[in-house]
């Protein structure tokens, strides 16, 4: 539990509650506080991975913790989103479809699992990862436009954030269908 990755990857599931504790604001500059945790969260995202294969420190702590504290960030955002009504009306939808794969893929490798079943992250999925972190970093930002009125955060926010969306439903019916071969 004490490797850095491992380490890394606990400092971004304590990062969640700052992160809301940020987003329940309504002052700019605690929107801009919350997008820079975000971003180091993020960060750790990458480097935890690549210091655990680097330095073979692989765990199974790391193993199972990684993806939890993904999830939960991700979902921490988008419901804070949805409650500062950034994301609203249609755009919901694809913050659900995000939240929706993120459950049923999570429940399919719980199921897998103890099957002795494997099933890698792809390469898609790791596209689709870039953009959800892109649009709601973005969308995070739409939160401290006063500060920054001539970036367009919201735009870039929701196209991404509907990239993300299709990029999850292509790679969520991926992996139901390896699946289901399992089943």
């Amino acid at each position: 539990m004490s490797s850095l990755p491992n380490l890394l990857t606990l400092s971004r599931i304590l990062a969640v509650p700052g992160l809301v504790a940020l987003m329940w604001g309504n002052n700019p500059w605690e929107w801009l506080a919350a997008w820079g945790l975000y971003g180091l969260a993020a960060i750790t995202d990458y480097f935890d991975g690549y210091l655990a294969r680097a330095q073979g420190t692989v765990s199974k702590v790391g193993v199972f913790l990684d993806p939890i504290a993904d999830k939960i960030m991700v979902a921490a955002v988008i419901v804070m989103l949805v409650d500062a009504q950034i994301l609203h009306g249609w755009s919901v939808i694809a913050g659900l479809v995000i939240l929706l794969r993120e459950i049923i893929v999570s429940g399919l490798r719980e199921y897998l699992a103890g099957l002795a079943v494997s099933m890698p992250v792809s390469q898609l999925a790791k596209w689709k990862t870039a953009a959800q972190l892109v649009a709601l970093g973005a969308l995070i930002l739409v939160g401290a436009q006063p500060l920054l009125p001539w970036l367009p955060a919201l735009e870039v926010g929701l196209v991404t954030l509907w990239v993300a969306a299709i990029l999850t439903l292509i790679t969520g019916y991926d992996y139901l269908r390896t699946g289901l071969r399992h089943m």
